[in-house]
């Protein structure tokens, strides 16, 4: 089993804000459209796409407010499950013991997060299809 045979693409890019609204006017500005806002937890989440690339932004509590705060990658997986085992099996460093879910888009998504050798993360994300 090899990554590759489940991770596609780059899914989306994360950046967390202390002002939802402020940062889709923001995004709006530069091109992009909002494709989907959801609530998460006590916060807010909207995905603002141009073109290919999909920009995650949301509400948390602390938010890191300086140059280079985005908080994670997410790579498009077809399969959540089977990426993970190989993950697992592969030895990276593991946030997420187990695959995730949240009731995002229509069927929700799976997902998890790994740790990188210089503490970035990087997220496995699959929109379930239903």
């Amino acid at each position: 089993m090899s990554l590759t045979d489940y991770v596609d693409d780059v899914q989306h890019i994360g950046i967390p804000t202390t002002d939802l609204t402020q940062s889709i006017a923001f995004w709006s500005s530069l091109g992009f459209t909002k494709v989907g806002q959801f609530k998460n937890g006590e916060g807010q989440v909207a995905f603002m796409r141009l073109n290919h690339l999909t920009i995650e932004t949301w509400t948390m509590a602390e938010t890191p407010m300086r140059p280079g705060a985005i908080n994670h990658i997410s790579l498009n997986t077809t399969d959540a499950d089977k990426t993970f085992a190989t993950v697992k099996a592969a030895a990276f460093k593991l946030i997420d013991q187990h695959v995730q879910s949240l009731p995002f888009w229509e069927h929700g998504i799976k997902y998890f997060n790994i740790e990188g050798p210089n503490g970035e993360i990087v997220e496995f994300c699959e929109i379930v299809k239903g």
